[in-house]
């Protein structure tokens, strides 16, 4: 929207001076020093330029001084100057800038005006005076048509520019209003990119956590696996190359798997990629294999009735259990049993046992005990660690009744 150049205040500062010379010199007689001068029509012609001078800031005090004025008329003889017309911009100025209350008055006072000048008429001479125009009504029926068209020619002087002054108000507040939509409308587009620029954001981070998640069950799980089984190929006698072929032949398909298990993890991060796709093939089995063939007795147990999980359910709990057995090769008695419990209720619940020398905790990283809790917590999970002497263990519960009516 442009802006006027013209500043407010220059009409008002500009009108008022110009009525005030204008009645000045029609009240002087031209500002002659030798012929008569009406004090009454000088007051007059000053405190009309004052209320026109008002019509801009101060509207409500411009017609108080025209109400202040009219008695003039009414109870001393004093001639109607041509400023006087100039009330025309006041009315404009009450319509257009006036307070609502201002603009009720000026609503009432428009029509009080046009009486209070019929009542100049009827109360006039037989010669009507206006500005030094002699109106001769000598003979004219004070009830005739004269005195109605001049009645409301009194009226229309100070309607129309109300009217106008009106009509420029309720455009100016269309025009607000609908630059304010704009601007709210803006305002919540913008809200709407921030929101969505948040979220895109948290679903990055999200992602990234989940990868690095997933890459350190992988990762750590293997190199767990190849840890353990290269300490046992030192124990093995030199003279049994069979069995340290063997061996390494077991760290190799690890490496193998893990390399395998990696680019999958990876590839997902590329394509929208279902759920089990995080679940190598093998599934619990595999991590079992490889706990055993890292030299450590497994002993597996299963209660309930197995069943189905859905895709994000069952990739949950194999990275949970895999976390599980990773602990457990890496802080667990080297060569010492392992206890895998699966219980199957309305909760799936997965408990590993294993013999210690330490205190198992989380890796530098937070990837350990802390990476399985908040795993689960997005599933509505729960997990527990607990040592008992040498006994370390941890159980983990999830949702699995539910599961059934998604799977």
């Amino acid at each position: 929207m442009t802006r006027s150049a013209v500043p407010a205040w220059l009409p008002t500062a500009v009108l008022g001076p110009v009525v005030a010379f204008l009645g000045a010199w029609e009240a002087t007689d031209g500002f002659s020093l030798f012929g008569p001068w009406e004090r009454d029509q000088l007051l007059v012609a000053l405190v009309m330029a004052a209320a026109v001078a008002s019509y801009r800031f101060v509207p409500a005090l411009g017609l108080a001084i025209v109400w202040v004025l009219l008695p003039m008329h009414l109870l001393q003889p004093v001639e109607v100057l041509t400023v006087e017309l100039f009330v025309a911009v006041l009315a404009y100025g009450l319509a257009r800038y006036g307070s609502w209350p201002t603009v009720i008055a000026s609503a009432v006072s428009v029509p009080a005006a046009a009486l209070v000048a019929w009542a100049l008429i009827i109360r006039a001479p037989r010669d009507l005076v206006v500005a030094d125009f002699y109106i001769d009504i000598t003979g004219v029926d004070y009830g005739s048509d004269v005195q109605r068209v001049l009645g409301l020619l009194a009226f229309v002087v100070l309607a129309i520019p109300w009217l106008l002054g009106m009509l420029l108000r309720t455009t100016r507040r269309a025009t607000q209003a609908r630059s304010e939509r704009e601007v709210a409308e803006l305002a919540r587009v913008r809200a709407e990119e921030d929101r969505a620029q948040a979220q895109e954001i948290a679903r990055l981070r999200e992602g990234q956590t989940r990868l690095a998640r997933d890459v350190h069950d992988v990762v750590g799980h293997s190199l767990a696996v190849i840890l353990a089984q290269a300490e046992s190929a030192q124990f093995l006698p030199d003279d049994d190359p069979r069995r340290l072929k063997e061996t390494f032949a077991t760290i190799a398909d690890s490496a193998r798997e893990s390399l395998r298990s990696v680019r999958q993890v990876l590839s997902s991060t590329d394509r929208a990629a279902p759920a089990e796709d995080g679940v190598p093939e093998g599934g619990i089995e595999s991590l079992l294999d490889g706990v055993r063939t890292a030299g450590h007795p497994v002993h597996v147990e299963v209660a309930g009735t197995p069943r189905p999980l859905p895709p994000e359910l069952s990739v949950v709990a194999f990275r949970v259990l895999q976390e599980m057995l990773t602990n457990a090769l890496k802080h667990g008695r080297r060569g010492g049993p392992v206890w895998v419990r699966r219980a199957w209720s309305d909760d799936l619940t997965i408990e590993v046992v294993n013999e210690v020398a330490g205190s198992p905790t989380a890796d530098g990283a937070g990837q350990g005990l802390e990476g399985m809790r908040r795993r689960l917590e997005t599933v509505g999970g729960r997990m527990q660690a607990n040592q008992e002497g040498s006994r370390f263990s941890v159980k983990a519960t999830m949702p699995a009744g539910a599961a059934e009516g998604r799977a």
